[in-house]
């Protein structure tokens, strides 16, 4: 059985359209063009592991028919990436134990004064629901009786760190980045697929603008790179002609196999 990762939201901080209904330079006749904010789902024969809690979380599950969550992976404290936490209050109800968070120093210490509520118990009424762990540069997940290795990256977003996750040497995810580090440039050579920022055309401090997106896909070479944390700037037909033939733009509900 092929791993399988969804792109559950693949739209910039806003989301598109933006909630005031505006869709920038974005056809609003095409379905790719209506995008929830970052965050995605890797599928394994026994566990589902999510990556960042989108505040379209709810929505993103529901239309993807996911109705299980084992662990959630942080790549970094931003709103548009962990407002959704509390959606995951449901799979506590269902298991009736805590869902396992991971997380670097820096957002673990956000999450745990944010949305103290979540993983500390108040009442019998309201127990803890999620239970942190530091992140760890390398880790396994199950995949019915194997195990899949993870390895977690620190690139620069800006001000701020993110991480980037690359599973089994096949995939990587890494949907904010500024600055990847050289250091790290082997870890991305000859990948399946990688899945990357580009936020808009011109420069930004905290993303990559398509020029800088291509230049590190050019770099890494994988099999197919996906484009993703799109600003409202990129109309999905439009982005998709000015592409190499191994590229292409994500869209919410996007599956990639591996």
């Amino acid at each position: 059985m092929s791993l399988k990762f969804t792109i559950l939201g693949c739209g910039s901080s806003m989301g598109v359209p933006r909630p005031d209904g505006y869709f920038g330079k974005c056809n609003p006749n095409n379905l790719k063009n209506y995008r929830t904010r970052c965050s995605a789902i890797l599928q394994t024969k026994t566990d589902s592991i999510l990556i960042d809690t989108s505040p379209d979380l709810r929505t993103q599950l529901i239309k993807n028919k996911i109705n299980n969550i084992d662990k959630v992976l942080y790549s970094h404290m931003h709103a548009d990436q962990t407002h959704g936490i509390n959606d995951l209050r449901v799979f506590y109800i269902k298991k009736r134990k805590p869902i396992k968070i991971y997380a670097d120093k820096i957002t673990k210490k956000h999450l745990n004064n944010t949305f103290s509520y979540c993983f500390k118990k108040s009442n019998k009424e309201y127990p803890a629901i999620l239970k942190m762990n530091l992140i760890k540069d390398k880790f396994l997940i199950k995949n019915g009786t194997k195990n899949i290795n993870v390895r977690s990256i620190k690139v620069e977003h800006g001000k701020v760190n993110s991480l980037c996750y690359i599973f089994d040497k096949k995939l990587a995810y890494i949907s904010d980045v500024s600055k990847i580090y050289k250091k790290d440039y082997k870890f991305f050579k000859n990948l399946k697929y990688l899945v990357i920022d580009c936020l808009w055309y011109k420069n930004h401090p905290s993303h990559l603008n398509l020029e800088q997106s291509l230049e590190l896909i050019k770099i890494f070479s994988p099999k197919k790179a996906v484009l993703t944390n799109l600003h409202s700037e990129l109309d999905y037909e439009i982005l998709k002609k000015k592409l190499p033939k191994n590229v292409i733009p994500a869209y919410d509900g996007l599956n990639l196999y591996f």
